[in-house]
């Protein structure tokens, strides 16, 4: 029988280049040679797309694949772009269709409409370089909403690339200029402490319409009190699958997950963050492209449930087909 062409895109022009790179060659070495013929497409950093080390047009790298697997972490891979063009050619694809991973990428949206469906995350507000307040004005603004210390996020950005804590009021509108100059807009958070936790779902597994991984605690190396995109390039992070939180936190983790990807209309899997402290859990983000390297969450996860990392990529393949 005639093996699956499976295209591997990975790279890409995002921040999340070198992730991307490790979740394309995850993919690359676990999907199961018996059913599958993996392709490498690799994307550098501008944007070109290369087969076999050839550079060429993104339509002529995947007109010979079956079905394309996409690891490319944020910017094209996840805003809509690769699943417009991935739909125009006709070639079904895993992950989420282009509106819903593009509503999960943003921040700023995702989280107006998540909390508003009554989802609890931490207090928040935005801004723009099409306000006209001065960031003087703005960082009053979030002062009279909810005192520091702030968090400060690029909204389109993941794996924590461009987040800056602010300590205090003083520092604020420097850091909120910085932002806006280098991303357009900028979310600002209250910092809340607590455990970092993660959940990873799959759809149609283990005879389950929405599966949920057990929830794992993730420890970040001594001296640190959040996530830095180092420790994701570093492989630091330790993830604790199953977890040791209580039956009830595991229970609001995993429900707040599913009802999160669906409120998102996400396909596939998807991975939620939160943040658990000793009364209240929120739910920090949405990845609808979880990372799938070595150290990531999502692979420790699948083991903690005795799931292959081939048997996972298989599953996902056969739910880009179907779709």
């Amino acid at each position: 029988m005639a093996k699956t062409i499976v295209g591997v895109l990975r790279g890409g022009p995002s921040s999340e280049y070198n992730l991307s790179l490790k979740t394309g060659n995850a993919i690359l070495d676990h999907l199961p040679q018996k059913q599958y013929d993996a392709r490498d497409i690799f994307i550098d950093k501008k944007g070109v797309w290369h087969l076999r080390g050839i550079p060429m047009s993104p339509m002529r790298a995947i007109s010979q694949v079956d079905v394309v697997f996409n690891g490319l972490h944020g910017g094209v891979g996840e805003d809509g772009t690769v699943g417009r063009l991935l739909q125009k050619a006709g070639i079904p694809y895993t992950g989420s269709r282009p509106l819903q991973s593009a509503l999960s990428l943003n921040k700023i949206r995702a989280r107006d409409l998540l909390q508003k469906s009554g989802i609890r995350m931490p207090r928040g507000v935005w801004f723009t370089l099409e306000d006209r307040a001065t960031t003087g004005q703005m960082a009053k603004d979030v002062f009279a909403l909810f005192p520091g210390p702030y968090i400060l996020k690029p909204p389109l950005e993941g794996s924590s690339y461009g987040i800056v804590i602010c300590r205090d009021l003083a520092s604020l509108p420097d850091a909120i200029g910085d932002a806006l100059y280098h991303y357009g807009s900028v979310l600002v958070e209250e910092q809340i402490l607590g455990r970092e936790a993660t959940v990873g779902l799959i759809e149609k597994f283990r005879k389950e319409n929405l599966y949920a991984l057990p929830p794992a605690r993730i420890l970040v190396p001594q001296g640190w009190r959040m996530i830095h995109p180092s420790h994701h390039e570093e492989g630091s992070l330790r993830h604790f699958a199953p977890s040791d939180f209580n039956d009830s936190q595991k229970n609001y983790l995993i429900d707040t997950a599913r009802k999160a990807h669906q409120i998102l209309g996400l396909d596939h899997f998807s991975q939620a963050d939160f943040l658990v402290t000793p009364h209240k859990i929120y739910l920090l983000e949405v990845n609808a492209l979880p990372g799938l390297y070595p150290g990531a969450a999502f692979p420790a996860m699948l083991e903690s449930v005795g799931v292959s990392m081939g048997d996972f990529l298989h599953h996902a393949v056969q739910l880009a087909r179907r779709s």
